[in-house]
């Protein structure tokens, strides 16, 4: 069967290739066929031994025919098939000559776009030879396409850079080659195709040149470098000029408080507290021109440590409570009790970004007061803390630009209330860093709220809280205060511990009111008057058992002991929540005559036993200086000029028997500064059983690769100039004095 099949493929191939051929051997083999039959047929009718019949003649004649019809009829059928089967295929030619035209339009096209393209297009077969080359490639190489393809021609390359290999498995890359036309960078993208259908995949390369883009690199590259350097430059002429500025400022400062501790004149007086306020203005700017500078440079770093937010927004109000009410206005906090008690985050930051919105707010308020609220955020972990004030405002104009470096709000404004314009350029740098953001809503002539919003998360121990809520459901007590920021924030706690809190600020009408219920406690603000408010109190006797005045550190001082005869306790703004919650429990504190304020403000004590100080200090003045503080603190100092004079004191002191309890190293000094004088006294150290001396640096420069070189020195801590009385007594607290010292 499948030979037969065979040869009649055979035969039909031999007759489509040979038409003729088989056209004269088919006409012969009909010719033969009806000459043989028509022969045969006369011949046998014709003989006499034929036995000739018509009728059986006829017959056969019409049988005969009916067959040749029947053949006739479905060779007629079998054309019309043919010629229908044809038709089809005519039709179906055509489709395929006009997909076939179409296929090789799209190619001509496809050709046309890649000669055409400005990139490089090459493709390369298994063996690395060159199948295809565009126009674009031929010109870059300036060669014939007879020379390039079907050969495994390459690049001289001069650079390669780094590969990359994309999801689609393209391999992405750029080269530096040599040209005709000078080195140029070429980016690369190589990819597998099949040209064909049954063929190889072929690699073909599509590289672009990128040259203009490599050398904008390269100087944004140098650029940055040059910035970078700038910037170094900037950070490090910054930190000399603070120092050079923070030497003799130290001096302004420092001799300027010995100067007021020294009987003057009121006149003398003004002109020496004027000098130390000059001082102190000029230390700000410079301490906000180095944040600022670090902030530049990147160098901010973020602490993430546990600390309290009710303990950070109280010492924060009052740290800035002297400055309100020497201005006349109130400040006060309040911290929700929905937040925890302790979050994880940079402590020191976030008290910048505050002490410098509420500092502001006090310096552009004059009637009213400033609050800070602190309550959960929108977002989970965030905390918002508001800043509001009843201030001059901001205008709409000037909001959108009272964030960046060297800007305020107005300018007339500026040279009344002066300032940088640095703080809340770098309070908003600082809040960004931390992951925050902080908003402005303000109204010209009403006051301004800022919104500090910062993720702090809760920390993973549990401390105590610092007070217990008294239990006040159901109580009442009536708050007789000016309707001001903190006696709306002191209500508001109130009601927060279920308090029902009777806000009068008429003291006629509080002691009217007196005799509607019996009242669980009264809070008096001293600000309604003191006759006024004493008699309130001597009125309120009968009425409850807890009689609480409120007043400033300053309305305290000049209270006689007589006014308070009515009043069974106090309470010194801003209030502290702890204080209100013990003063309204049941069993209150004694009244005791201190405040907070009045401890801050007295100055320390001198040491029952004072201390040897070797003081290691260049300049003159600030020698002086730390010998009068020292000496007026009770302790004995000894002065050296450079290190190697530091250490030959301190060697003696050794040798003597009598060694130094504590030495202050200044770090710049000549011949031998500090750093190289620590590490001489710590190696003489090395190696001997009896405790070293402890060092503290002395030093104008607050960057933070300073103090690391100081450590690393081997001291055990450093003293920022200008350093005043207050914070060198804290810096000495703990040291114990030498046994060789008398007291």
């Amino acid at each position: 069967m499948f030979k037969s099949l065979r040869i009649k493929a055979r035969l039909r191939r031999f007759a489509r290739f040979h038409p003729r051929v088989n056209f004269a051997i088919r006409s012969t083999i009909m010719f033969m066929a009806a000459f043989g039959g028509a022969y045969g047929f006369l011949s046998a009718s014709r003989s006499e031994q034929s036995g000739y019949d018509p009728r059986a003649f006829a017959l056969g004649a019409s049988f005969l025919f009916a067959v040749a019809c029947v053949a006739l009829a479905m060779l007629s059928m079998r054309m019309r098939w043919l010629r229908h089967k044809m038709r089809k295929i005519a039709l179906h030619n055509e489709s395929l000559i006009d997909r076939n035209w179409e296929l090789k339009e799209a190619e001509e096209r496809a050709r046309n776009l890649f000669e055409s393209q400005g990139d490089l297009i090459l493709r390369r077969d298994a063996e690395g030879r060159i199948t295809y080359i565009n126009k674009a490639c031929l010109d870059f190489i300036q060669k014939p396409r007879r020379e390039i393809v079907n050969t495994t021609f390459a690049f001289d390359i001069l650079e390669q850079g780094e590969a990359a290999i994309e999801t689609d498995g393209t391999r992405v890359h750029d080269q530096r080659i040599d040209s005709p036309l000078g080195p140029r960078w070429i980016a690369w993208r190589e990819s597998l195709v099949r040209p064909d259908a049954g063929h190889p995949s072929e690699v073909q390369c599509v590289g672009r040149d990128v040259t203009d883009r490599a050398e904008t690199e390269r100087a944004l590259g140098d650029a940055r470098d040059y910035a970078n350097a700038a910037n170094r430059a900037k950070s490090k002429f910054l930190a000399t000029a603070s120092h050079e500025i923070r030497t003799p400022l130290n001096g302004i400062i420092g001799m300027s408080g010995l100067l007021l501790d020294t009987p003057l004149t009121p006149e003398q007086v003004t002109y020496a507290k004027a000098v130390k306020t000059s001082g102190e203005a000029l230390l700000s700017l410079i301490e906000e021109l180095l944040d600022f500078s670090k902030i530049e440079a990147g160098k901010i770093d973020l602490e993430q440590r546990p600390f309290q937010i009710g303990a950070l927004i109280e010492e924060i109000t009052e740290l800035l409570a002297p400055r309100a009410h020497a201005r006349n206005i109130e400040i006060a906090s309040y911290v929700d009790e929905r937040l925890p008690i302790e979050v994880v985050g940079d402590a020191a930051r976030l008290r910048q970004v505050l002490l410098n919105l509420a500092g502001n707010a006090i310096k552009f308020t004059q009637v009213g007061g400033v609050a800070l609220i602190v309550e959960p955020g929108i977002w989970p972990d965030e905390i918002s803390f508001l800043v509001r004030d009843t201030g001059i405002g901001i205008a709409p104009d000037a909001q959108s630009r009272i964030f960046r470096e060297f800007e305020q709000a107005d300018e007339r404004i500026a040279r009344s209330y002066g300032g940088s314009g640095l703080g809340l350029s770098i309070s908003e740098r600082i809040v960004r860093r931390m992951g925050g953001r902080i908003t402005l809503e303000s109204t010209v002539g009403q006051g301004s709220t800022f919104e500090v919003a910062v993720p702090l998360k809760t920390s993973d121990c549990t401390p105590m809280p610092a007070f217990t809520v008294p239990d006040m459901s159901g109580k009442s007590i009536m708050l007789v205060a000016p309707q001001t920021i903190e006696s709306a924030l002191i209500a508001r706690r109130l009601e927060r511990w279920g308090v029902h809190t009777c806000c009068v600020s008429d003291i006629f009408v509080a002691q009217a009111l007196l005799p509607e219920r019996s009242w669980h406690a009264i809070l008096v603000d001293h600000a309604l008057g003191a006759s006024d408010v004493q008699d309130f109190g001597a009125a309120a006797i009968p009425h409850t058992p807890r009689r609480i005045a409120m007043f400033t550190p300053a309305q305290r001082h000049d209270l006689q002991p007589e006014a308070m005869a009515a009043f069974n306790g106090y309470l010194v703004k801003p209030l502290r929540a702890a204080s209100l919650a013990a003063r309204l429990s049941d069993n209150p504190p004694p009244l005791a005559p201190e405040s907070p304020d009045e401890s801050a403000e007295a100055c320390p004590a001198p040491a029952d036993k004072g201390l040897s100080i070797l003081v290691a200090e260049d300049n003159e003045i600030n020698a002086l200086l730390m010998r009068s503080l020292l000496t007026r603190l009770g302790h004995h100092p000894v002065i050296s000029v450079n290190g190697q004079e530091a250490f030959e004191s301190w060697l003696a002191a050794e040798t003597a028997g009598t060694p130094y309890d504590l030495v202050l190293m200044d770090v710049q000094m000549p011949e031998v500064d500090g750093i190289s004088a620590t590490r001489l006294i710590r190696d003489r150290e090395a190696g001997r059983s009896a405790p070293r001396t402890k060092i503290l640096a002395l030093t104008a420069n607050t960057l933070v690769e300073d103090r690391y070189a100081c450590f690393e020195a081997g001291m055990d801590g450093f003293l920022i100039k200008p350093l005043d009385r207050d914070k060198l007594a804290e810096a000495l607290t703990g040291v114990v004095p030498s046994p060789h010292l008398a007291a």
